[in-house]
């Protein structure tokens, strides 16, 4: 089975959810990273219930696979950028309740992971309040997700306080190594902020990979960035997704490129074929020789 490609409804912010919907999957995306917020799917609207299912049922008029991120960010403050956080100082709770609300409606939608992440531990506070923070929070949002029988998948952000792969490790390692915990790769976050290069980081991380984040970035600027001008490997990393197995979506993720959102979606995906295409082609020449992947 080859990669499936998806592109993110943030991507889409100045498109109504559904002809967003409607042009990924003319496009020929087979699925969509739908971000929580108020411009497609407010969790806390009064109208949650019932978005919800009329979104469900176009998601299956268009055949389009789903995962649930929640990197909305004012959805909780007005004022404060992705604030209250899992490390936050007050306000924890409405970021549990957030991700609770995540869960469920990701059971309903039948998406295949819920994706998110710590946030940035505030001036002051000490790591180990940080991990007793983090973990706290995560425990409650996994027990939500065991009965919603859904898979988590945490994600490090450069700059936050779970900020690398090695960070998502210790916190399951903290939590026990739960099954419903795994990881959101962003191969833009492994050139970026990964001590690997990313095809090696993408191997490294493996079966316990559950959602994937496509993106271009260059060496320490968090800046999501369109294919080709940044410095990832796209046939590399790809080649590495092939290697570990993985079968969920791997999405686009370039929420600063609304203003030109269906053609920064064709040029993506044009880009991904390719680049795909090259990474099979390099992975049949590797078997022809018999040789393995590094």
């Amino acid at each position: 089975m080859s990669l499936r490609f998806g592109y993110g409804s943030n991507g889409f912010g100045d498109h109504r959810l559904d002809d967003a919907l409607a042009i990924i999957a003319d496009l020929g995306y087979e699925g969509v990273a739908l971000t929580l917020d108020h411009p497609h799917l407010d969790p806390f609207a009064p109208d949650a219930a019932p978005r919800t299912a009329a979104i469900g049922a176009r998601l299956g008029e268009l055949g389009l696979a789903a995962v649930i991120e929640t990197g909305a960010r004012y959805l909780l403050d007005p004022w404060r950028k992705h604030e209250p956080t899992l490390v936050s100082d007050d306000g924890r709770d409405l970021r549990v309740e957030l991700l609770r609300r995540a869960v469920r409606i990701g059971a309903e939608l039948g998406a295949e992971a819920v994706s998110f992440w710590s946030g940035v531990l505030p001036p002051g506070v000490s790591a180990a309040t940080g991990w007793d923070r983090l973990t706290s929070g995560v425990a409650d949002v996994l027990d939500e997700a065991e009965r919603a029988g859904v898979v988590c998948a945490f994600e490090p952000e450069p700059g936050m306080f779970a900020a690398t792969l090695a960070d998502v490790a210790e916190l399951r390692r903290r939590l026990g190594d739960p099954d419903r915990l795994r990881v959101t790769v962003d191969i833009g976050h492994c050139v970026c902020n990964e001590p690997l290069p990313a095809p090696e980081a993408v191997r490294r991380a493996g079966a316990l990979i559950a959602n994937v984040q496509l993106d271009d970035m260059r060496p320490g600027v968090h800046e999501h960035l369109e294919f080709g001008d940044g410095e990832i490997d796209l046939p590399g990393v790809l080649g590495a997704l092939l290697d570990t197995g993985y079968t969920g979506l791997a999405s686009v993720e370039l929420p600063r490129h609304g203003h030109a959102a269906p053609a920064v979606a064709a040029r993506s995906l044009d880009a991904l074929r390719t680049a795909l295409h090259r990474a099979e082609a390099d992975r049949g020449a590797l078997r022809a020789t018999g040789s393995e992947a590094p």
